[in-house]
């Protein structure tokens, strides 16, 4: 289990002191910290009582929605989320670029949107340590979470930005139908700054975001693409980020066993 990373969004309902302490109580190595619990908790608290826990932290989610029409606020919260994950040690800003703004139909201004605005933040990001880190989405959330789509674009991006400066994330969930995942997972060798998994379930619910399953639950092929993942020369922590209601509601320990269960038979990295 030393490289498995607890996502906070896989314990929604858990705080993130409480967080911390199944982490360690089931001898998980490392967290997955999101921005609102933190918040809540307080951030300077929070930074004392993760550090002071011993968990390495994977990732800060999340930053990013680059395409809000406020492109002030949107450069101060990223700078925000920037001086945060600084502060925590993560590995990595996790940035959900963001969907067409409301009533646009402009998917290329959108995405050309992301290009300028994260020009604008890496240079900001460089100066404090901190890696940025584009997630590709799924195509069904193109519309209100991330124009982008595929690895291969968010790849595009990245590689106008130093490697230390910009990755990509490489999550299960997103990627597993790509017919060109393969090659472009080889083309992120140095850039993968995040590895996370769920599994794609079917039918998916009637709200897209509660999509993800516990791993052996559905159609993704876990060791293919962790197997790929490696030998892009990945070796950082692989967080599991599952947004599903069942799960939430459940019980946290048995959750939490069972994720520790299900990544051991299945993803094994």
């Amino acid at each position: 289990m030393n490289r498995l990373s607890l996502n906070q969004k896989t314990v929604n309902g858990l705080g993130l002191a409480h967080a911390v302490e199944v982490c360690a109580r089931f001898g998980i190595g490392a967290i997955g910290v999101w921005r609102e619990p933190l918040h809540e908790f307080g951030v300077e608290r929070g930074v004392e009582l993760v550090r002071g826990s011993g968990l390495r932290v994977s990732s800060l989610c999340r930053g990013g929605f680059f395409t809000r029409p406020d492109r002030a606020e949107v450069i101060a919260d990223n700078r925000a989320a920037i001086d945060e994950t600084a502060a925590l040690g993560a590995e990595c800003l996790v940035l959900v670029v963001g969907g067409l703004p409301r009533g646009s139909r402009d998917l290329a201004g959108a995405r050309e949107r992301v290009r300028s605005v994260l020009a604008e933040l890496a240079p900001y990001a460089a100066d404090r340590g901190v890696l940025l880190a584009l997630e590709p989405m799924h195509p069904i959330y193109c519309a209100d979470r991330g124009v982008l789509s595929t690895l291969g674009q968010a790849l595009d991006l990245a590689e106008e930005h130093e490697p230390s400066v910009v990755g990509v994330v490489v999550d299960t969930f997103h990627v597993w139908w790509d017919p060109d995942l393969a090659a472009q997972v080889a083309r992120a060798r140095g850039r993968i700054a995040s590895f996370q998994v769920c599994d794609w379930i079917t039918p998916l619910p009637a709200d897209a975001l509660l999509a993800r399953g516990v791993m052996g639950d559905g159609h993704v092929d876990f060791r293919a693409v962790a197997d790929l993942v490696v030998a892009a020369g990945y070796g950082g922590d692989v967080e599991v980020e599952i947004f599903n209601a069942e799960l939430w509601a459940s019980d946290a320990d048995e959750a939490v066993a069972l994720v520790r269960d299900r990544y051991d038979r299945h993803v094994g990295l």
